[in-house]
């Protein structure tokens, strides 16, 4: 039997391990991962992005909002993204799916539901709790900036996500080991794909997506 290979992204290592303990429960055939934080799941993917699917909390370091399920949609899509998250409101479910997640987890599920959900995505399905509302309707304006947010590249998402914790250029520079020059080309290039004027605005704009998720 093939075996299915699965990347647990949360950064609470007693909830990584109870998830994982609960997926040995179904599949015999499992290789699993684990990571705690977004850099993590970065250099893991970036080492060996042979992965059938991603779970993924929506919050943990250098993550905000769908921030981290955008990333992962933009440079791995054939990656599958299941949500897990604490935060159950079927407007979160729905916006989840809205950006490209294959299913939504909530953390108060027992073994058996998170078994039928992984289970469903590896088989190409999507699962999402019974109980979401999915007719809930969208917002134009939040589905726009995704829309925008997943043109950006790899490291231009990054840059993205340390201007969002006011991070300085020179700061940036040294995060990513590059020039100051480089980071403010990417900057650049991250205002004329959103179509902003500022770096301001270009936080601004992405803090809506994290505020989307704070039903």
């Amino acid at each position: 039997m093939e075996v299915a290979r699965i990347l647990i992204v949360d950064d609470h290592p007693l909830f990584r391990e109870a998830l994982r303990h609960a997926l040995s429960a179904g599949k015999a055939h499992l290789e699993i991962s684990e990571a705690g934080s977004l850099d993590t799941l970065i250099a893991h993917l970036a080492k060996d992005d042979a992965c059938d699917l991603v779970l993924l909390d929506l919050r943990m370091p250098g993550v905000q909002g769908f921030s981290g399920l955008i990333y992962l949609r933009s440079q791995y899509p054939n990656i599958p993204v299941v949500i897990v998250s604490a935060n159950e409101e079927a407007g979160i479910v729905q916006k989840s799916l809205d950006l490209g997640a294959s299913g939504f987890i909530p953390k108060s599920s027992g073994t058996a539901i998170i078994i039928e959900a992984v289970e469903t995505v590896l088989d190409g399905g999507v699962w999402a709790p019974p109980w979401a509302d999915r007719e809930v309707p969208g917002d134009p304006e939040i589905t726009a900036i995704a829309r925008r947010v997943a043109s950006l590249t790899a490291q231009q998402s990054r840059v993205l996500m340390m201007l969002q914790e006011g991070l300085l250029n020179k700061q940036i520079a040294y995060e990513l080991d590059v020039s100051e020059a480089t980071v403010k080309a990417h900057v650049s290039a991250i205002l004329l794909k959103l179509g902003v004027a500022s770096r301001t605005q270009a936080v601004i704009a992405a803090g809506k997506l994290a505020s989307a998720s704070d039903v």
